[in-house]
């Protein structure tokens, strides 16, 4: 049996290429942070939003804010105080919760990482001790360019959670996320509140 991981909803993201913010698109009548909520809770007892508050989760925010996934993964950790965390980003409206309840129940206690289209997943994984602890090493560490959620990924124990196995739970679309406006139009999402 996997980790029982605690949620974390990032919602902080600028939303540069966009032009407007992410977390407040509409799709099937709730915005990307609601569904994302909905998705994290129907897998995790508690769950944690990122950002700044477009949700009824209880909410933190990375320091300074706008710092990036990897700040916002650690501040997230350590408001849930748990032993492994799911990480979903509000820009990927197509994950259920099918496939997120795999992940978060994969076995063992590592960090699961699903790949697609031969990425890795970050903003869609669950993240275990060893990769939390490096994180906040990481996070500490002034280096320049600063180190993104990859760079943690690659130096910590992971497991790839590979197409053929995640597809059982997911779609080909599961992981597609939406960061301009033409993946708006080419994804089908529409208004924005």
């Amino acid at each position: 049996m996997g980790l029982t991981a605690a949620g974390l909803l990032l919602t902080g993201g600028g939303s540069t290429r966009m032009g407007r913010d992410k977390a407040l698109l509409e799709m099937d009548g709730e915005t990307l942070a609601e569904r994302a909520e909905r998705v994290l809770c129907a897998v995790c007892d508690e769950v944690v939003e990122v950002g700044p508050g477009y949700t009824a989760l209880p909410a933190t925010r990375e320091d300074p804010p706008g710092s990036g996934p990897l700040a916002a993964l650690v501040a997230g950790a350590d408001a849930l105080d748990a032993e492994a965390v799911l990480l979903l980003a509000v820009d990927m409206p197509f994950v259920g919760t099918s496939l997120l309840r795999m992940i978060a129940r994969y076995p063992g206690n590592d960090t699961v990482v699903p790949v697609a289209g031969g990425r890795l997943q970050v903003t869609c994984a669950r993240y275990g001790i060893a990769t939390l602890e490096q994180a906040r090493r990481m996070s500490q560490g002034g280096s320049s360019p600063a180190p993104g959620l990859r760079d943690v990924v690659a130096a910590s124990p992971h497991i790839r959670l590979e197409e053929a196995e995640w597809k059982t739970a997911g779609t080909s679309r599961s992981f597609l996320d939406v960061d301009t406006p033409d993946d708006l139009r080419h994804h089908g999402i529409g208004g924005h509140r």
